[in-house]
């Protein structure tokens, strides 16, 4: 795609140090209230991963993790973890310039952190 066009279909840069700061505090941030009902709650976070915000990819991430070692996740959301982890995980590794397996290593840590 020529880069002319990259603003056009809505792909943006890789986020800087800034970003990536941002991106932690969201992953620490304290517990936020969710919708109790699945359907619900499922739907906000769809919107947020279709939102391409990295911030709103944490903050699934962040919720689903923590409800999954709370709880435990659905099917639906197990996936909704796995997907959200990778667009996360994908964006880590290219703004610290490293690879998947160190940048799952980061998450993690921050996650439990």
């Amino acid at each position: 795609m020529p880069a002319a066009n990259a603003e056009d279909v809505g792909v943006r840069d890789v986020v800087g140090q800034e970003g990536l700061d941002k991106v932690f505090e969201v992953l620490r941030a304290p517990h936020t209230e969710e919708p109790t009902n699945w359907s619900r709650r499922y739907k906000a976070n769809l919107e947020k991963l279709a939102s391409g915000d990295v911030n709103k990819v944490a903050e699934v991430v962040r919720d689903l993790w923590r409800r999954d070692k709370e709880r435990g996740l659905s099917a639906g959301e197990k996936r909704m973890l796995a997907k959200a982890r990778q667009i996360l995980v994908s964006e880590l590794a290219l703004a610290e310039k490293t690879n998947e397996d160190k940048a799952e290593a980061i998450l993690d840590d921050v996650l439990t952190s």
